[in-house]
């Protein structure tokens, strides 16, 4: 029988990922480890900025609607390489494309960490620009690669295994600003990035070794298909809102902080653990939890959004609402974020994986591609909008008002996820009714529909 509380990380991804006398096999336990230091690894060198970057940006003359660019650029070219890496998994090769985007994402650390070496204004900022830009090229093509093959190894518990590696992901961004902040204060700029740039680049070697490799053969498939389904367009707005917020968050955070509540950045490196910690900790368990009852996902999706808008709308908190601003009310909007993230997120990979099975979408790493890129590219979309738009916002009004925007965002994609839950359950309950009325089989009718779902009984008719 289950045991309540946390289970243990790798018997759960045992008792999930196979039958109940199997273990893991060697070639899953390689492929996980190896995923496992690429999310850790990637994730602590993306999120040392936070703390002390936008600052070090100002003094070096960025404007802060410059810095949101900054943070943006990056998405936005994660989001074009993301497509195109998605697109052309198979033939580039799952392994060589992880392992060359470690690469290239550990060189452009180590340069970021010189930019203080550059004259300040323009300089500065184009190269701060060119960085970022080959940075997020190298992101991409590591994350979609690692997406494709996770499901590729664990076809029959995707929701439990990204879960669990988001463990890996959290653990990355909840270490990232303390320790970046920590070897700001008593290094300077450069030793930050130098460290975690090298770090970053132990993992090539690492992965090289122990990643086995991935033959495939290409799919004729397009993301234009994938876009053609109305359920994806809106799990992809869904995680555009949720990006956009972090992506925010990333860009804005640390200078209200600092301002508001005169805060070290070691000390804002310290306040990011509570957005991270929540996520690290509820990802596993959701997982399971989607993977166990796929039904709860869109609801688990719905929920999240709910969550999303109110730390959203608290965390400054809206201007309308006449609260004061206190530190307290800032970390545990923060956790609350952190929480929804992972329940809004966690059950969408899944989703979207589904759905293009269901609509005829070859099972194999081709299609997984596609969905890895469309999932990168949708949240890169996200992460370039949310610190762009709510750099202007925070330029022009104020911190309080960008972050009730990123709450509206999400709250409207709550409302629309909830229409079109009632939608297909309205669609599905007259179907069933004008069918029954047609057939002398109903009772037959009503169990193949419990087992195939709809499509199933129209072809079965």
């Amino acid at each position: 029988c289950d045991t309540f509380g946390f289970p243990n990380f790798m018997n759960t991804l045992e008792e999930s990922t196979s039958s109940p006398n199997q273990r893991m096999t060697r070639y899953q336990i390689l492929t996980l480890t190896s995923i496992a230091s690429v999310n850790f690894s990637s994730m602590i060198c993306y999120s040392i900025l936070g703390p002390f970057f936008p600052k070090e940006a100002v003094q070096k003359g960025a404007s802060q609607t410059v810095i949101g660019l900054i943070f943006g650029c990056y998405a936005l070219c994660n989001l074009m390489g993301s497509l195109v890496l998605g697109k052309y998994i198979v033939q580039i090769g799952a392994k060589f494309m992880l392992i060359s985007g470690l690469f290239v994402s550990s060189v452009c650390t180590i340069l970021f960490g010189l930019l203080d070496k550059v004259p300040d204004g323009a300089t500065f900022i184009i190269l701060c620009f060119i960085i970022r830009s080959v940075d997020a090229v190298g992101f991409s093509a590591a994350m979609t690669s690692s997406f494709a093959v996770s499901t590729k190894v664990f076809p029959n518990s995707i929701a439990t295994v990204l879960g669990s590696l988001e463990i890996f992901t959290g653990l990355g961004l909840i270490l990232g600003p303390p320790i970046g902040g920590w070897l700001y204060q008593s290094f300077g700029y450069e030793v930050p990035f130098m460290a975690l740039g090298c770090f970053l680049f132990l993992m090539v070697p690492f992965n090289m070794y122990i990643l086995p490799s991935f033959d495939a053969d290409p799919s004729k498939d397009s993301f234009f298909r994938l876009f053609t389904r109305l359920k994806i367009v809106l799990i992809c707005f869904a995680i555009f809102t949720l990006s956009s917020g972090l992506g925010f968050l990333d860009a804005a955070l640390s200078i209200y902080a600092i301002d508001t509540f005169n805060l070290s950045p070691g000390y804002v490196g310290l306040l990011l653990l509570g957005l991270s910690l929540p996520y690290c900790l509820a990802s596993p368990l959701l997982g399971i939890v989607s993977d166990r009852f796929p039904s709860t996902r869109p609801w688990f999706m719905v929920l999240g959004g709910l969550f999303t808008a109110t730390g959203f709308w608290f965390l400054g908190p809206v201007p309308i609402l006449q609260i004061k601003s206190q530190l307290w009310l800032v970390v545990f909007m923060l956790g609350i974020i952190g929480f929804s993230l992972s329940m809004t997120a966690i059950p969408t990979f899944p989703e979207i994986l589904d759905c293009a099975y269901e609509n005829g979408f070859e099972e194999g790493l081709s299609t997984l591609g596609l969905v890895s890129g469309l999932f990168g590219a949708v949240w890169s979309f996200g992460m370039f909008c949310g610190p762009t738009l709510g750099g202007f916002i925070t330029q022009q009004l104020s911190f309080e008002w960008a972050a009730s925007v990123q709450g509206g965002l999400a709250f409207l994609a709550v409302c629309i996820i909830i229409i079109n839950v009632f939608y297909i359950v309205l669609f599905i309950t007259t179907r069933i009714s004008d069918t029954l009325k047609k057939t002398d089989k109903a009772d037959i009718w009503f169990w193949q529909f419990l087992d195939h779902g709809l499509p199933q009984l129209q072809m079965n008719r």
